[in-house]
């Protein structure tokens, strides 16, 4: 999935902008994005569990947080590394929905090279919106 990191982020974060010709995409470009921060090889990680999420938020912008949010809640209460496996963006009216499948697998250390603890999404310059006919998300997290 397409995204690129932040040169500009602060020093004990990290940020990345991810896209995707639509939400859906970006969505999933963003949860790439954030297991690519935590895993240096993120193509280690395989499709052993799933886990479903649900989320919903007034605007796009808290949408991918909690989006996000979930993905390092399974990183911090069952040691999961979980990329989206499938996502629906539901952004016709608030509350915007997003429902996800998430597939992977608990860390292992023989396999997994760990690079980064991502501890929370901030709201430094989050934004999710259209550009170019694109969707971008730009995200920063704490480290």
């Amino acid at each position: 999935m397409p995204f690129r990191w932040l040169e500009d982020a602060p020093i004990s974060d990290a940020g990345f902008e991810a896209w995707g010709d639509t939400l859906e995409e970006c969505f999933r470009s963003a949860a790439d994005a954030l297991l690519s921060l935590m895993v240096g090889n993120p193509e280690a990680v395989q499709e052993r569990e799933q886990r479903t999420v649900v989320v919903e938020a007034e605007d796009l912008d808290f949408l991918l947080v909690r989006f996000l949010e979930e993905i390092l809640y399974f990183k911090d209460a069952e040691q999961l590394f979980l990329r989206a496996k499938s996502c629906a963006v539901h952004a016709e009216q608030p509350p915007y929905r997003a429902e996800a499948v998430l597939a992977g697998e608990q860390l292992d250390p023989s396999r997994h090279w760990l690079s980064a603890d991502v501890k929370a999404v901030t709201l430094h310059r989050l934004s999710v919106r259209k550009q170019n006919g694109r969707w971008v998300a730009t995200v920063v997290v704490d480290l």
